[in-house]
């Protein structure tokens, strides 16, 4: 009976080893999972590509903050040798217009150039037209319009603050207010889509667009003390 009995139990223990064995395997594949097949399938959040967005903020934040900063500084500018709101009005608009205008064709000139390359590398046989992983070609007009959008999104916030105000002072702190306020924000929202400190970013893009109209203001003001520029008072 010893013989009979030795087989058995020797089979009985290595299944419950086994049988162990396969419990902790899979507690501990549920306690590490294998990241690799949400990598092949392009779920792992753990790291964002920042660089695929590089080219789109790229235009899109320096077309707004151009935008804000071009209009808003123009408009000051004007106010240091004129009182006038209509004066304001008319060169902030003449500005968001020119400003939006030179965007969309540079945006173009550019990035025509670029799909230009690229076509021409596709003709030459460099660069396989079906490959899968092959970035889209380049759009210009998208990136014009994108630009021209961007701009006046950004240069409408100044025009439109200091479009119905009459008092000189008031009209010119407004304008300073809400561009300061646009500034920050958009710097902190370049920082935090483009993965840098968003506080940085912001103070950065907001120092930049106080010297902009500090230096526009008083090189105006200047000028306007040596040629005799008269301030009219009325509005």
């Amino acid at each position: 009976m010893s013989f009979l009995v030795n087989p058995i139990v020797h089979a009985t223990t290595t299944s419950h080893e086994d049988s162990t064995r396969k419990v902790h395997a899979e507690q501990a594949s549920a306690n590490f999972p294998d990241k690799s097949k949400d990598l092949e399938l392009g779920k792992s959040d753990d790291k964002i590509d920042y660089l695929a967005r590089a080219q789109w903020l790229r235009a899109a934040v320096l077309g707004a903050n151009d935008g804000l900063i071009s209009v808003a500084s123009l408009m000051i500018g004007v106010g240091a040798v004129s009182s006038t709101a209509k004066a304001m009005l008319v060169s902030g608009l003449a500005g968001l217009i020119a400003g939006a205008c030179s965007m969309a064709i540079g945006e173009f000139v550019s990035v025509y150039t670029q799909y230009d390359i690229e076509m021409n590398l596709i003709e030459q046989g460099k660069v396989n037209d079906e490959d899968e992983n092959k970035e889209p070609l380049a759009n210009p007009l998208q990136a014009a319009g994108a630009s021209a959008l961007a701009f006046s999104i950004g240069g409408i916030l100044p025009l439109l603050a200091g479009a119905f105000i009459q008092s000189w002072g008031v009209r010119l702190g407004v304008v300073l207010a809400v561009t300061s306020l646009a500034l920050v924000a958009f710097g902190w929202l370049g920082g935090r889509l483009g993965g840098a400190k968003p506080y940085k970013s912001a103070l950065r893009v907001l120092i930049g667009g106080w010297l902009a109209m500090l230096v526009t203001f008083a090189i105006l003001k200047v000028f306007g003390l040596i040629f005799h520029v008269k301030v009219n008072s009325s509005s």
